[in-house]
């Protein structure tokens, strides 16, 4: 079976959480979503990039979370949650996936 990138669990992650919360208006359930994309690609970090890739893609992918929210006041919310998706799996792709 192919291997799914970590950077694709990740960017997932964000925008399945978001769906998921906007179209069942329950934001608990998105962030189920997210979580669990999140201990994916972090379990997926750790075996490919070890505890520091881990360590520092998990930041990355929190911090994502937390700053899609001052950015959708902005830009709306589902740019900002594409943008920062496309953020983290960049990041996971440098870090990781490339390799």
């Amino acid at each position: 079976m192919a291997r799914v990138p970590a950077s694709v669990v990740a960017a997932a992650g964000l925008v399945g959480g978001y769906g998921v919360a906007r179209w069942t208006e329950k934001r608990a359930l998105g962030g189920v979503a997210l979580a669990a994309a999140g201990v994916v690609a972090a379990r997926e970090w750790q075996r490919r990039g070890g505890n520091g890739a881990a360590a520092a893609l998990s930041g990355v992918y929190v911090a994502a979370f937390a700053g899609s929210h001052p950015l959708a006041k902005k830009v709306g919310a589902w740019p900002s949650v594409f943008a920062v998706a496309g953020a983290v799996a960049a990041a996971s792709w440098v870090v990781v996936d490339r390799k």
